[in-house]
């Protein structure tokens, strides 16, 4: 028994050390320098997507929905090959939300007490719908949508805290040293001055981010946590599709729980402290793909009557080795992903009525291969040094949900940053240098297979993510003749994509009198959405920016090229 009993303890050691590195790359997923004067790429530090990479469920359903593998995502392989050995360790020993749900797991309520937290832990037949969430993402995923990302845990959580929690903590925290700065008492001052010392670059981030649906994002992470409450690991158990498929992958591993029937005193510890839900209690079997490997079970038995062995598994009637699926269930779960794809497609938003205002990060592929690999991580938002990238809601129909999309009016892409495609895990934004977007001659072609992509830059000058337009009524040389050249001023492009142009106007009181108009240049502009920005009309911007005129489009464009004569 003493061997066992620190099992637990290296566990929980392995659970904190895991999730401190992630919450240390999270926070490092943030650019604090300076690009004035910057004529290299910029890259971060640390390897912050190391997490989203080594996700095996990212890996296999993006290699469904596009016949190939991101160089990065051959990560996943150091979790799923030990999990064909041992089982599911991942859950138990790794995965962040696991921890957070082990965490609030252990939580009591009235729904978990007694009797009620026995009858809580025992293993229950809707823990199998986490299959079927499985056969429905690998399904959408084999006709070309990364639904998975929606229910993916690394990108769910990553995702959740980028967005909203942080950027609330972050707040919270500006709050408080706001408040010591202003007490009249020298000491208090001092710990706003010392609090604010040891949170910059974590808690007080280099500025404060906000997010659109952040509040709607942390409720729902809030929420998955609090169910917790009534069913340990209620996530892991019942919904998460990576749990499903460490779960089928653990059908082969070696490590097994052999129960001896004859020395256990029917304390039910085991039982009170099981993570998985998987009967560890003699006298009923073991259920293999259910277990998390947290070895509370063989930590807690006084009588040293459970044992985790290598090698021979037990008599078949004390182990089930495989999740009991409904085949009718399973088939029903299979079309489901199958007809989820068409029946997305098939509405205006995808394709034919897309928002104008759906302008994708520099180095996006097309649509159609962007959502073949975007995982909704959130990764590319949380990095963009202007707050300008954000998640969708509608405007690119439901498929596209929660993906990153442009926002002039909140902050504008910086021409010498590439961060985004620097931490995109999965490769919907490529992997671009500096060199490519500005348009200037360099190597590193994207493949043939993503030319209608953002890679598609040969002699085409930088990459063009949209083009800005004005709306005269509202502009105030072309409305109110009176003088502004902001939008001028603010143009990164050289030449200008924005030039102004001299008008006779008369004014309110007749006076004649010289304005200068700005008019757009098509071909100079990038849709940066600087202009935008920082047009002062700030109700509604007399610039705007929309998606037309995007590199990575052949036909969002302002005229489609003829066609070819008929033969």
């Amino acid at each position: 028994m003493k061997s066992y009993s620190k099992l637990p303890l290296l566990r929980r050691t392995s659970q904190v050390a895991f999730f401190a590195a992630f919450l240390f790359l999270l926070l490092r997923t943030e650019f604090t320098g300076s690009f004035k004067g910057a004529t290299g790429d910029t890259r971060l530090g640390w390897p912050v997507s190391i997490f989203l990479e080594a996700d095996p469920l990212a890996a296999l359903t993006t290699a469904l929905s596009t016949g190939t593998l991101y160089r990065g995502l051959l990560w996943s392989l150091v979790i799923l090959v030990p999990t064909f050995l041992l089982g599911r360790f991942f859950c138990g020993w790794i995965c962040p939300l696991g921890t957070l749900n082990h965490f609030f797991g252990h939580l009591r309520s009235e729904k978990k007490r007694g009797k009620a937290l026995l009858e809580s832990n025992r293993y229950k037949r809707w823990y199998t719908a986490k299959y079927y969430v499985l056969a429905v993402v690998l399904l959408a995923a084999l006709f070309g949508s990364l639904v998975a990302g929606l229910v993916d845990p690394i990108p769910l959580t990553v995702r959740s805290l980028a967005l909203s929690i942080l950027p609330g903590l972050n707040y919270a925290t500006g709050g408080l040293v706001d408040a010591l700065y202003d007490s009249p008492w020298a000491p208090v001052r001092f710990a706003g001055d010392a609090l604010q010392f040891l949170l910059q670059g974590s808690l007080a981030a280099f500025e404060q981010p906000h997010f659109r649906q952040g509040v709607f994002l942390g409720l729902i992470f809030a929420g998955l946590l609090a169910l917790n409450l009534r069913v340990t690991r209620f996530w892991c158990r019942g919904v998460c599709p990576l749990g499903a498929l460490l779960g089928v992958a653990s059908r082969w591993s070696v490590l097994h729980l052999h129960k001896d029937d004859e020395r256990c005193d029917q304390c039910n510890r085991c039982l009170t402290r099981c993570q998985g839900g998987d009967d560890p209690i003699p006298g009923v079997p073991w259920r293999k793909s259910e277990c998390h490997l947290c070895f509370n079970c063989v930590g807690q038995c006084p009588t040293a009557g459970l044992a985790f062995r290598l090698g021979a598994p037990p008599a078949p009637a004390g182990m089930i080795e495989r999740p009991q699926l409904q085949r009718r269930k399973l088939i029903t779960g299979a079309v489901a992903g199958a007809a989820l794809v068409p029946l997305m497609r098939s509405t205006t938003g995808f394709a034919v009525e897309a928002s104008s205002k759906l302008i994708r990060p520099p180095g996006a592929l097309d649509e159609r291969h962007f959502l073949e690999r975007c995982i909704r991580c959130g990764a590319c938002m949380k990095v963009c040094p202007n707050n300008a990238l954000h998640p969708t809601l509608a405007e690119g129909g439901l498929e596209a949900l929660w993906t990153p999309v442009l926002v002039p009016r909140v902050g504008y892409c910086e021409p010498n940053c590439v961060l985004c495609s620097t931490v995109c895990p999965t490769g919907a934004i490529w992997e671009l240098t500096l060199a490519e977007k500005l348009g200037r001659p360099a190597g590193g072609a994207v493949p043939s297979d993503h030319a209608a992509g953002a890679g598609n830059q040969e002699a085409r000058g930088p990459v063009k993510i949209g083009t800005a337009f004005y709306d005269q009524g509202r502009c105030l040389p072309w409305a109110m003749a009176t003088d502004c050249i902001v939008c001028e001023e603010w143009c990164p492009t050289s030449p200008k994509a924005i030039f102004l142009v001299d008008a006779e106007v008369v004014d309110a009181e007749s006076n004649t009198k010289t304005v200068r108009r700005p008019h757009v240049d098509a071909k100079r502009c990038i849709g940066c959405g600087a202009c935008e920005y920082a047009c002062p009309v700030k109700d509604r911007p007399a610039v705007y920016v929309t998606s037309v005129g995007e590199s990575r489009s052949k036909t969002n464009q302002f005229i489609l090229p003829a066609a070819p004569p008929r033969a």
